[in-house]
């Protein structure tokens, strides 16, 4: 499933807490960003349609719950970026990181952790 960046934004509002309403949505948006209600229920509509999110009727408001979980949604993008940017292969990716300095130290030895750890079949 591929969202767009607004699609993300209201993503990330309603996974911050659910079941939730336009308004509640339209609450935890990040500052910045003002959209305008109707704006969100489209955008909620498309989610609704994309089968991201489900939506109830409570009286005249619509309740709306992610049906795709954050991780699922972000293993989506993740795969997307590796198959558009680096042909679908990690090893690239990785190297670019590194090369790149994006990297922090930190970072750099808890993902040594993780490869070790896959290479000694003891993966998750």
């Amino acid at each position: 499933m591929k969202l767009t960046e607004a699609e993300w934004q209201i993503m990330n509002a309603l996974w911050q807490k659910h079941p939730a309403t336009a308004r509640d949505i339209m609450d935890r948006l990040p500052a910045g960003v003002n959209w305008a209600y109707t704006t969100i229920k489209t955008m909620l509509t498309r989610l609704v349609e994309k089968q991201a999110v489900g939506e109830v009727k409570q009286g005249n408001t619509s309740v709306y719950e992610p049906r795709v979980s954050q991780q699922k949604a972000r293993l989506s993008a993740f795969r997307s970026l590796l198959d558009q940017a680096f042909d679908g292969a990690v090893g690239p990716l990785v190297h670019f990181l590194a090369e790149e300095k994006q990297l922090t130290a930190k970072e750099r030895a808890e993902l040594k952790k993780i490869l070790d750890r896959e290479a000694d079949g003891k993966g998750e």
